[in-house]
């Protein structure tokens, strides 16, 4: 395990460190593992020269809401899958299901129609809209309810709890590590996301991180100082949700509040 943290941390660190370092070391030979001298000028240039803060803003603002959009979404149909009975809920369940076979690149362009024709066209509500309804998400949630136990649901009927009193007070905080997991993944996917904005955005001032990064590549040259300072701004976020939320990541007591 130690070699493995060292095969894949290795280059990670090598980028880190490459990235305090001015223009003329990157290249120098021989190379250094630490920098020669120590310098942030990548990180300032990254920030105030290519309007970080705007891309940045942009980036949280749609992976922020998708997240949370998608966490509801996904909780709410998984649930409803789990616990009615009824046939037609087994045929959408399959059709969800199905929609993972299909690659990224063939339902581009209807979903790009349809966000047009909705004037959504160049708009953060347009990166946001598609990418609320997840298969992987809904079958996460689905999976967990299944295993939540009927007598608990039973109890609370009995108690006078109505069905959305029962699934927010009761079913969501069971769900816990299933809404943190799909949070942070959801959260990945978006912050990360490029095609989509790619296409869905063409205003300079919307441009999300990784569309931005992409802009600072010119055709002849690359300012590597400046990419490398951008690379791990853009990575901090991720960092930072996974390290305050891996612990939330256990299973649930799922025998809590009932007796045998």
């Amino acid at each position: 395990m130690w070699l493995v943290a060292v095969v894949y941390g290795f280059p990670v660190l090598w980028f880190l460190l490459s990235s305090f370092k001015p223009g003329g070391e990157l290249f120098s030979f021989p190379l250094s593992f630490l920098p020669r001298r120590w310098t942030l000028d990548g990180y300032v240039q990254a920030w105030t020269r290519f309007d970080f803060a705007t891309y940045f803003k942009n980036t949280l603002i749609v992976a922020s809401t998708t997240t949370v959009l998608t966490v509801i979404v996904s909780a709410a149909t998984g649930y409803a899958l789990a616990k009615y009975s009824n046939r037609w809920l087994k045929v959408l369940f399959i059709a969800l299901l199905m929609t993972t076979m299909l690659p990224t690149e063939v339902i581009l362009s209807p979903t790009f129609l349809v966000i047009r024709d909705l004037g959504l066209y160049n708009q953060l509500a347009g990166l946001v809209m598609p990418s609320i309804m997840t298969a992987t998400g809904v079958f996460m949630f689905r999976q967990f309810f299944i295993t939540v136990p009927d007598e608990l649901l039973e109890a609370a009927r009995l108690d006078g709890s109505g069905e959305f009193s029962t699934f927010f007070r009761i079913m969501l905080p069971l769900s816990r590590p299933t809404m943190l997991t799909l949070a942070i993944f959801s959260f990945q996917w978006r912050w990360n996301d490029y095609i989509w904005p790619l296409i869905v955005i063409s205003d300079k001032d919307k441009f999300t991180l990784q569309v931005a990064l992409r802009s600072i590549v010119g055709a002849e040259n690359i300012n590597w100082t400046v990419l490398l300072g951008a690379s791990v701004i853009s990575i901090l976020p991720l960092l930072i949700i996974y390290l305050v939320f891996q612990r939330n990541i256990m299973s649930a007591d799922l025998s809590t509040g009932i007796k045998d």
